[in-house]
């Protein structure tokens, strides 16, 4: 295994060669979520108030879900301080942005900037890390559900992606409420509430029909969007004891509209390094941990990421390898012998030989 190293270290190393104002916020990130929040009223107004065709209808779901996924991205980003400063000014506006993803802005904060980031694939303190074969055998569901074939479990796995950003935010609310001090906690669950409660408000003013063009598939499509990204964030790389970003996360490459529309969701390495630097400056980032670190450096288009999750599974075995529990097929992760060009499993005498010297 290579040598791990802190993201500080990494951060202090590229810093030096990164402009003052990288290291500003940038405000003008606003004009995106404003184009997506007119985008997002709009088609409301157009479905709720027009006798639509259905096909219509869907082609204004499309766009109102990735103008959902879209302020997502961008909270995600508000949320880091790197949009605003203030810190009533930031949880407001990341409190809008989130709205339509239902999550607070408080809850978010504990459960991505200060769990997430500070324990990333931690297997015991990481929110977002996936569970290890020892934890698996635990579990009398999973247990079940990994005696299914491979690729019934990568189609579920990949249909379930339309709902799993819901419900893993609200996981993480019954996870972190009471972590949160009794007099910070009625804003959290307000925060929590209240977006559902608009939601819901909505259906009833609109009628289920209309509410299901709306919101209903736009949170669908918007989910599917979102997990896109965070599915290939970590999964494919290995559960490491040092918090090291070049080791434990994988920037994907999509084409350059695509990263203006998801303000550089795509550059996650870099944003590991620097979370609290506007994702306006990743690619100078990108430039500088490639020119040092080459070799160390995960990167990889988003359609082969995508694929190479519906090829391996999803549960680690001695950190570096990702098992199928039913069989024991053995893959590598990212750095450990995943080739994503050719996704295989690993010969099992290799895999002991590379356990025995790790």
């Amino acid at each position: 295994m290579k040598d791990l190293h802190t993201f500080g270290w990494y951060a202090a190393r590229v810093s030096k060669h990164l402009p003052k104002e990288a290291f500003k916020p940038v405000p003008t990130r606003l004009f995106g979520g404003l184009a997506y929040l007119i985008t997002v009223v709009s088609g409301f107004l157009m479905i709720g108030l027009l006798n639509l065709h259905p096909l219509l209808n869907l082609l204004l779901s499309v766009v109102i879900g990735l103008s959902f996924a879209g302020l997502g991205f961008l909270g995600h980003e508000i949320l880091h301080g790197t949009v605003v400063r203030k810190p009533w000014l930031r949880d407001f506006l990341g409190a809008v942005a989130f709205w339509p993803l239902s999550t607070g802005p408080q809850l978010w904060r504990k459960w991505h900037n200060l769990t997430h980031h500070v324990h990333t694939q931690n297997d015991e303190k990481d929110p977002d890390s996936w569970p290890t074969l020892e934890k698996i055998s635990k579990m009398k569901f999973l247990v079940w559900i990994y005696k299914l074939p491979l690729p019934v479990r990568a189609f579920s796995a990949f249909a379930s992606l339309t709902v799993q950003f819901t419900m893993h935010s609200l996981k993480c609310f019954m996870m972190y409420i009471k972590e949160f001090q009794p007099k910070k906690r009625p804003k959290v669950w307000l925060q929590a509430i209240l977006p559902w409660a608009t939601w819901i408000g909505l259906m009833f003013i609109m009628g289920f029909e209309k509410w299901l063009f709306a919101f209903l598939i736009p949170l669908l499509i918007a989910n599917f969007v979102v997990m896109a990204y965070i599915s290939t964030n970590h999964r494919l790389n290995p559960i490491t004891p040092v918090n090291d970003p070049l080791a434990n996360s994988l920037t994907v490459t999509v084409p350059k509209w695509v990263n203006v529309l998801h303000f550089n969701f795509s550059y996650h390495t870099e944003h590991h390094l620097f979370p609290a630097m506007s994702s306006k400056y990743y690619p100078l980032v990108k430039e500088q941990i490639i020119r040092m670190w080459p070799e160390r450096y995960h990167e990889m288009p988003m359609h082969k990421a995508m694929a190479a999750l519906w090829k391996t599974p999803r549960v680690y075995f001695q950190q570096n390898e990702l098992v199928d529990p039913q069989g024991g097929t053995i893959y590598g992760s990212l750095g450990h012998g995943l080739d994503p060009d050719n996704v295989s499993p690993k010969p099992q005498s290799s895999s002991k030989e590379e356990n025995k010297s790790g």
